[in-house]
Order: structure tokens, then sequence, then C-alpha cells
């Protein structure tokens, strides 16, 4: 295909539509800078107004580019050569189209708009603290127009940190893939579909719970596409002959008779899980129903026609003839018995292989939690490895839990405030130093208005308390007097120190002091889920999940972790196994990639089938292989084979690596 500039020049139309879309975002960009100036723009959950301000200027440039490229998709000439090769799918899509002929876009450092290189401006062509979409990224040249040399600058540090990720990724992927391999690679199928190891300890009793293998699937996620099955059965046997018994149409109750008798008795009836024979049922309920509904319109909207003529002509559009419904069953058996799992299978190495590969199509770049601007959570590659890694303290733990009355706002924010830690320094007016003739003391003042915004139920008893319980701070009941119901008198502990460093002291202590939540809670940010009505859940960060779960107000029975080893010490090995599955599922979604379930499954039950979450780490394997030949191909190889010489070990070589090194050994041997 030949491609030239022609191709990518921009036409008349899209240069007056791409001046509106951009006069309309920078419109809007300007609209929200001057409420952020004057300190009334509308603050997102759990958002300071900066981080509000550069949120809300962020979705608004980042759909400038997008709208400039579907104008393009339906404006451009159907011969187009880019547009072909972006719809046909052989190379590229919307984004290089737009950027070849509309408009380069924002550009992205570390998730965010460009940073400030010199002092508070990203260069020194703008204004000091400047905002403005293009003072921060924004390029509003195509690559066919040309862009100025502040753009130029700026596209150039989008384009490193793109060919640094790619470069780091390379190596992270790989290593993780690697470990992946050297895991799972002795996990087979066995003659009653249960996987085992190379020592034939038991995985899973049905391989993936279904025993199907996702590489012989039909379609999609479906063991057998049933609509295509019908539609292929009705064009090869079609109902010609009224005469033969065979090909004329079955009554509902003669269909839902044979397809009961079929889904109970089928050849291999052993094999077939429930939901596979549920779906089915289903196909065949809702084409009777379909039959039904269609007949009785046509009844009722025709007049004068014979109801038999109507009932062939909705026969012959979505029925059965006993020929057909025949083939059908022998199709789907045939299909759904290709789809199941070979014995002998080596289903480690593939799942190893289907998880590690897209793996390689992922960022290592940390991402916005969906909904809430504030909150960052760790994606990718680096979530991945922590998973995989079984790593204890991640590095951004949410959890996330729903309140018994969602649509109630302000009992969401109660709850909130009996979750998220509160220091005293929050809640305070002011801590007063007094020196008078009858001592030296502090005086507390608590800022009630804060308190009733906050939700807090605090009272001066309970910070008095608060203050007596503390660790670090010595003070006794004597010394802490309430003066007031908002003031709070300290007097300093008995000692033989200089009495105004005790204070100075005392003071930067008393800040620090949990007056109020969970310790272990960083932050609780409201998350609206729903407009109409409204409808909220809480995203805390931090680990408490059995402290949260305990919070009156919070729903138990809807809390849930990202961190496993959290998980596992709450709800058991189990819930931990699901979770396994749950994020690495979520963090590949979050990419735009799926994985067959049954190969997480199986990755998740390696992980835990031994009681606990082991990583797959050269700690972690060595806790699962007895081989000492294929430890030492993995990782420490000097280390484990002193170790087993020391110790006289016996290696009784049944998996892979230890099969394949012992046969090269030999053959060198033989050779030499």
């Amino acid at each position: 295909m030949s491609f030239g500039i022609g191709d990518v020049t921009p036409f008349e139309q899209l240069t007056i539509e791409k001046a509106k879309l951009i006069s309309s975002a920078n419109e809007i960009c300007e609209n929200q800078i001057r409420l952020y100036n004057a300190g009334t723009i509308e603050l997102r959950p759990g958002c300071n107004a900066d981080q509000t301000l550069e949120s809300n200027i962020s979705k608004e440039l980042n759909t400038v580019r997008d709208k400039a490229g579907s104008i393009l998709t339906q404006r451009l000439e159907k011969t187009n050569s880019a547009l072909i090769m972006s719809q046909s799918g052989s190379k590229g899509n919307n984004i290089n189209l737009s950027q070849m002929i509309a408009c380069v876009g924002q550009q992205i450092v570390s998730g965010n708009r460009m940073p400030n290189g010199f002092f508070s401006r990203t260069l020194p062509h703008f204004e000091l603290n400047s905002k403005y979409p293009k003072s921060k990224g924004f390029v509003e040249n195509s690559f066919f127009t040309g862009l100025t040399a502040s753009e130029f600058f700026f596209h150039t540090m989008g384009g490193r940190e793109g060919l640094i990720d790619t470069a780091v990724k390379t190596a992270e992927t790989g290593y993780m893939q690697r470990r992946l391999v050297k895991a799972l690679e002795d996990l087979t199928t066995q003659y009653d579909y249960s996987v085992t190891n190379s020592f034939y300890d038991i995985l899973q009793f049905k391989y993936g719970d279904d025993r199907i293998d996702p590489m012989n699937m039909d379609d999609g996620n479906k063991v057998v596409n049933l609509k295509r099955v019908y539609n292929n059965v009705k064009t090869l046997y079609p109902d010609r002959d009224r005469n033969d018994p065979l090909n004329t149409f079955l009554s509902s109750q003669d269909i839902m008779e044979i397809v009961e008798k079929e889904i109970n008795f089928c050849p291999i009836i052993s094999f077939v899980n429930e939901k596979f024979k549920k779906e089915l049922y289903d196909f065949f309920d809702d084409k009777i129903k379909y039959v039904e509904k269609l007949e009785l319109s046509l009844i009722s909207k025709s007049k004068g026609v014979n109801h038999s003529d109507i009932n062939q002509f909705v026969n012959g559009i979505c029925s059965f003839t006993y020929k057909q419904i025949t083939e059908f069953f022998k199709t789907v058996w045939k299909k759904y018995q290709k789809a199941m799992v070979v014995p002998g299978e080596a289903v480690g190495a593939v799942a190893a292989q289907s998880i590690g590969e897209p793996g390689t199509q992922m960022t290592l770049k940390t991402f916005h939690f969906a909904g809430v601007a504030s909150m960052n959570i760790t994606l990718g590659v680096p979530r991945i490895k922590e998973i995989i890694n079984g790593t204890k303290d991640i590095a951004t733990p949410i959890i996330t839990a729903h309140v018994i009355n969602n649509k109630d706002s302000i009992l969401v924010k109660i709850v909130k405030g009996r979750v998220e830690k509160t220091k005293l320094c929050d809640i305070l007016v002011y801590i007063k130093e007094l020196v008078s003739p009858g001592g030296c003391y502090l005086i507390l003042k608590l800022d009630l208005d804060t308190i009733s915004d906050m939700k807090l139920e605090i009272t001066a008893e309970d910070v008095k308390n608060s203050i007596l319980n503390a660790k670090k701070i010595k003070l006794k009941e004597k010394n802490i007097i309430i003066e007031k119901h908002n003031k709070i008198r300290i007097e300093p502990y008995d000692a033989k120190e200089n009495v105004y460093f005790i204070i100075q002291i005392l003071k930067k202590k008393l800040e620090t002091v949990i007056v109020s939540g969970i310790s272990s809670v960083s932050r609780a940010v409201i998350n609206k889920l729903e407009d109409n009505p409204p409808c909220y859940n809480l995203l805390i960060e931090g680990n408490g999940l059995m402290e949260i779960m305990a919070t009156p107000g919070v729903d138990h029975t809807r809390c849930k972790s990202n961190d496993i080893m959290e998980v596992e010490k709450v709800f058991g090995i189990e819930a931990a196994r699901n979770t396994i599955i749950s994020e690495i599922k979520f963090t590949m979604g979050e990419h735009g990639i799926t994985v067959d379930s049954r190969h997480l499954q199986l990755l998740s039950d390696f992980m835990t089938f031994k009681g606990k979450v082991n990583g797959i780490t050269r700690f972690g394997i060595s806790k699962f292989k007895e081989s000492t030949l294929m430890l030492a191909s993995f990782e420490s190889t000097t280390d484990i084979l002193f170790d087993a010489a020391f110790h006289t070990r016996n290696d009784v070589i049944k998996g892979i690596s230890e099969s394949i090194i012992t046969v090269i050994t030999l053959l060198i041997t033989k050779i030499i």
C-alpha cells in the first residue's frame, strides 16, 4: 500500500472543527483556573484544590485528541491509506491518525502533566506558576503542521519516558515469566483430569473446575457457541420435505422433552459441567418463548390470515425439526468433547506463558484509582510482581468498605470519622504555652466546628483518655485537667530536667496523638458510586481489615482488601486464593488484557495449595520443590548443591528440569 503526505493532509472542515475543540477546552480550563485562584473550585472526593484542578484540566484535555480522532474516522475518504490500516487492524489506531493529521494532544510524564523543571514553571518561556494547557505540555499542533519549540521539548520528555519504561519493563517481565515457568513447569493433567506436579501432589481435582482447555474452546469465553451451531444446523438441514416425519416442526413440549433427555443422558454426561447444562436449557427456553411471543404478535396484528400459515411461518424462522435438533446435539457434544483438556497436557507451562506474555504489554506506571483522582494505586508490572512474590507490605493497600445504609451521606461521613486516623493537631485551634507564678503548663483548645464538620464523635474527655493511653507520653490523670468542654490544661510531669524543654517535647508529642479512628488507616475517601439516587462507599488507604469490619455502621459482609496477606490472615486461605485471581484479573483488565481464568486459577492454586500463601521467589519455590537439580537450575545454584551434598540428599529425577539435566549429563559423559 502506498502511503504519502496526501493521506495526512488535514481537510478544511477538520481545521475548523479542531479550532472549535481547542477553543472550548481552553475556555473550560481557564474557567477552572479562575475558580481555583478565587478559592471556589468544587473539591473532588479526597482531593485538595491543586489535585482537583489538575484532575479537571487533565480530564478535559485528554478528550480533545480522542474527539479529533472520531471526526477523522467519520470524515476521511474511505480510500485513505492511514484510515484503511487503522480500521483493518493491520497497524495503528485512531490515536495515531489524530496525532498525524489533527492534534498530538496532552503529553504525560509519570501519569501527570509536565512537572516544573525550573523555578515554579516548566520552561522559562512561560509565566511563573502558570497552569494553562500550553505551559503544561498540551500540544495543539499535529505532526503534519509541525510542533513549536516548547511543544517539541514536551513531546520529547513524554517519548523519553516511554523508551525507558519499555527498556526496564522488558527485563522485569522477562524475569517474572522465567520464575513463573520454573514454578509451574511440571504441572500436568492426569487421566482423571486432575492436575498434579511430578511428585503427584494434587493441585486441582478438576482442571479449571470444568476440565475445559482454553486453547480448544469454540468461541472466546464460550465452550460451544450455541447460536452459531444452531444457524449452521438450520442451513445444513433445511425443512424441505413436508411429508417426511423427521422434517416436521416439533411442538414446544416435544422440544423441551428432547432437550431434557439429551442433557440428562448425553454420551459424555459425567464430564459436562452444570453451568453448561443450564446454558443449553436456557438457550432452548429462550427460543420457545420467542416463537410463542412472535406468533401471538402476528395473530393479533393480522386479519383474515390463517393461523396455521402464521404458525408454519414462525416455525420456519426459529423452530426445530427432529432432524435439526438431533444434529444440533450431535454437534454440541462433539465440540464439547473436543474442548476438553487432554491427559498429559503441560497446563502449568501454558498458564505461565499465558500470564507472562501479556505482561510484556503492560507499563510500569502507577495510575489513579478509578473514580478517585487523589488515590494512587500500584498497577501494571509492579502490581503483578507484588502479587506473584507474595509481598507482605504492599505499596498501596486499599480496603473497599460499604456502609449499612449507603444512600445516607451523613451516615457515610460518620463511619468515615470512625475509621480514618485523626490526630490531635487536626482538631485543635491552638496549643498555647502559659507561664505564670503558679507554674508552666499547656492549654489545648479544641476546634468544635471542625469536629462537627468531620462528624467525629469526640469530646474533651475522649481527648484526655487518648493522651493518657498514648505510649510515648508519660502523663498521669492528675496532669490533665478539663477546664471547659473545649479547653484542656496539661501540666508537665515532675522531672529534674528543665521545665521549658519538657514543655517543648510534650507539645510536639501531643500533636501526633491519635484521638479517633484506626491507627493503621492513613485516610479514608468517600466515593460516589451512583448519582441518581446518590450512593456511596468508602475507599480506605492502609491496613486493618478486621478493625474496619468491626466498626459500627460498616457492612462487614461487603468489605474487601487488595492485600492478599491480610485477606489470608482475616478470612483464610480460600479467600486469599480468590483475591490472587481477582487482583491479577483487575490489574490486567486495566490495561485492556484478558487472561483465561483457568490459567489464573492454576497459578493461585499453586501459590496456596500448601495451606498458606507462598510467593514465586527462590524462597517460595524451595518450599514446593523437592528436587535438588530443579532448584539448582533456578537460582542460588552453588548454595543448593553444597547444601544437598552436605546432607547427602537423594534426587528421584521425576520433574522436567532434572530429567533434562540428567539426560544431557549422560550424553556428555558418553561423548567424552
